[in-house]
């Protein structure tokens, strides 16, 4: 079996060895492609945040500026760190400066507080933090020093603004460090000469993502450099992305929908232009794809609603506007025909997903039907999917039952969670989505609602 990080479940041989031969995974790191995507469109713009723009060269350059500075701070390969920023510059250096340093991002909502961040921390025994010093009213910086003089993890802080002086500190803002021995810099202050990165290997762990469970701590989903460099570029070959493309990232950036969906690794994929918004917020968005001619974008179902109640009087010009991917609840076939019809009049692709993997998408050439009332097919050929009932044994097209699945983007475990595991996938590798499903003659699956059994699910996967 494939080595991976300590208390990962590795995908057997046998599939490994497929993946390899179709193509699927390719043997290259995230942050070794983003240097290959700075070769190759150099000049052109990578990242938009307000007024400010980075192009492919410059991202790339202070992505081996952070990096050395991170391993100047004391960072060591294989470390996992916390990342809890909103859509920002900074999450995206961050996230690859991290993986280019050797460590392993843990990607956090920025909503979630005290409670998740602990438990995250304690689960992956993240040695450091890097979030905003304090965002809509929460003192992260705080909630990071209570962290660190729980436990012996915690040690290094990176705050994205320096705290004000006597506020946001829990320290007065004049110290470095704290009584437990943690330490704290400005992100902004993370920046060395560059130096040779650690090699490192596509098969282990890039980054975890958090599960979209609600109804209990979430769970860590392990992602390694192969399987996901794969769902984005598979998913940007879907949508035909192609380096003229602008996508607005409306949602959370620590989430797989607007993180590889194609989404912002998919777009970098390919020499196209990401705009980070902090918040789905109709008018301001609106507005967004009106200044920046953006092309394609990806929200939840219930944003879709609110941005369509919007959409006549806020006069923006969405005609840049080719497709919007929605996930997250289903879609009720009303606001389906809305997103289509004249305002805002562009394409809709329904996706279901999973931070632990599966994606479902219409096609482009899908008939109108499929995409108002189906959330397509898998998105690899390789995709293995089941629909069960209550004794795990397959029902026929068009019953509804559980929505199991498998395949090279798909993980097999939880982190470091083996109770979890035994009931979330099978003993054959399948993952439980919890998600009631049914098949349509023509292989599309309609994702209707809940197993009751199942945790509940914030569905931000897709």
């Amino acid at each position: 079996m494939t080595t991976m990080l300590d208390g990962c479940t590795p995908w057997p041989e046998v599939f490994v060895d497929r993946y390899w031969a179709v193509g699927h995974w390719r043997g290259n790191t995230l942050d070794n492609l983003l240097r290959g995507w700075a070769l190759e469109y150099g000049p052109r713009t990578a990242l938009v945040h307000g007024g400010t723009r980075l192009t492919y060269a410059n991202l790339n350059r202070r992505v081996d500026r952070m990096a050395a500075g991170l391993r100047l701070r004391g960072l060591r390969p294989g470390q996992r760190v916390v990342v809890q920023l909103p859509n920002v510059p900074e999450f995206v250096l961050a996230v690859f400066a991290l993986m280019r340093a050797g460590a392993v991002p843990v990607l956090c909502p920025v909503t979630h507080h005290a409670a998740e961040v602990s438990h995250v921390v304690r689960v992956t025994e993240a040695v450091g933090y890097v979030g905003p010093s304090t965002y809509q009213g929460y003192d992260h910086t705080a909630m990071a020093a209570d962290i660190a003089a729980q436990g012996p993890f915690l040690r290094r802080v990176f705050t994205l603004e320096d705290p004000d002086p006597g506020a946001a500190s829990p320290f007065g803002g004049g110290l470095s460090t704290d009584p437990s021995g943690c330490h704290y810099f400005p992100l902004g202050s993370i920046d060395a000469p560059p130096e040779r990165a650690p090699v490192q290997s596509a098969d282990q762990v890039a980054f975890f993502l958090l599960s979209g469970d609600t109804t209990t701590a979430p769970k860590l989903v392990p992602r390694t450099h192969n399987d996901y460099a794969y769902q984005a570029r598979a998913a940007a070959e879907l949508v035909s992305l192609t380096e003229n493309d602008v996508y607005l990232a409306a949602l959370p950036a620590a989430f797989t929908f607007a993180l590889g969906g194609p989404g912002i690794v998919g777009t970098l994929s390919v020499g196209g232009t990401v705009v980070l918004a902090e918040d789905p917020e109709p008018t301001a968005c609106l507005a967004v794809i009106q200044r920046e001619r953006v092309t394609i974008t990806s929200v939840e179902s219930a944003v879709a609603r609110h941005w369509l109640d919007v959409l006549p009087t806020s006069q923006a010009d969405l005609s840049s506007l080719r497709l919007v991917q929605i996930g997250g609840a289903p879609l009720d076939r009303a606001t389906a025909e809305r997103v289509v019809g004249p305002e805002p009049g562009c394409r809709l692709q329904q996706v279901f997903g999973r931070a632990e993997g599966l994606l479902t998408l219409t096609r482009p050439a899908d008939p109108d039907e499929t995409v108002l009332t189906t959330q397509g097919r898998p998105l690899s050929p390789d995709d293995e999917i089941r629909i069960v009932d209550v004794d795990g044994k397959d029902v026929p097209d068009g019953e509804p039952g559980e929505l199991l699945a498998r395949g090279p983007y798909t993980v097999r475990g939880y982190y470091r969670a083996p109770d979890h595991n035994a009931r979330s996938f099978t003993a054959d590798g399948y993952f439980r989505t919890g998600a009631l499903a049914r098949r349509t003659p023509d292989g599309s699956l309609v994702v209707t609602g809940r197993i009751e059994h199942a945790p509940r699910h914030t569905d931000r996967g897709a």
